[in-house]
């Protein structure tokens, strides 16, 4: 029985092979706890055309009014991958009421940026005003609505990688009625 010898160059190329495998993957563990971690963008609300709603005590017939608000949602991605989403609907509450729904066309958010996304809310008048507290908001100067989204769609990553992904966003809005004025504050949750 002959034994043969490994070639010393043979180990060294193993080694040095085994090493630059090992160094590899632990830089790209590092970089998807780090770098890469799903961050929630910050989303803002941006209502238009408040300075033309008046709030009127005396309504004609509340089962035909209906309001539309235009708005621009801004999206302001933190994240590295790019985001997808099909079409979907959100809903604004008021006091547990759903009093109008919003229609989101399906698009793509880029990475690392601002995406500005316009759209209407279908507000129901009716379903505000017969609720027995709206009007002791109006007169107490604040209305407070909150709002829910959620989105479907995939994140791409550098054009290679590609992960289904849902946001759920919900937001607390509050219409200043004697200033005209809106603030919201919104929170995102990314589930991949």
């Amino acid at each position: 029985m002959v034994k043969t010898k490994a070639c010393p160059h043979l180990k060294i190329c193993c080694g040095v092979t085994t090493i630059l495998i090992f160094t590899v993957a632990v830089v790209f563990i590092v970089l998807a706890f780090t770098l890469f971690k799903p961050k929630n963008p910050e989303i803002t609300v941006h209502p238009q055309g408040l300075e033309n709603i008046g709030f009127g005590l005396t309504v004609l017939n509340a089962s035909t009014i209906n309001s539309t608000v235009e708005m621009v949602v801004t999206v302001n991605n933190r994240n590295y991958g790019s985001f997808n989403f099909k079409n979907a609907t959100g809903f604004i509450n008021y006091r547990g009421d759903v009093v109008a729904s919003v229609p989101i066309q399906q698009s793509s958010i880029p990475p690392r940026g601002e995406f500005n996304i316009s759209t209407v809310a279908d507000f129901t008048v009716e379903r505000l005003i017969m609720n027995t507290t709206f009007w002791a908001d109006v007169l107490s100067g604040s209305v407070n609505f909150s709002a829910d989204a959620t989105l479907h769609g995939k994140v791409t990553m550098f054009n290679v990688f590609k992960f289904h992904a849902s946001a759920h966003t919900s937001c607390d809005i509050s219409i200043f009625v004697q200033i005209r004025n809106i603030q919201s504050i919104c929170k995102t949750k990314i589930r991949l």
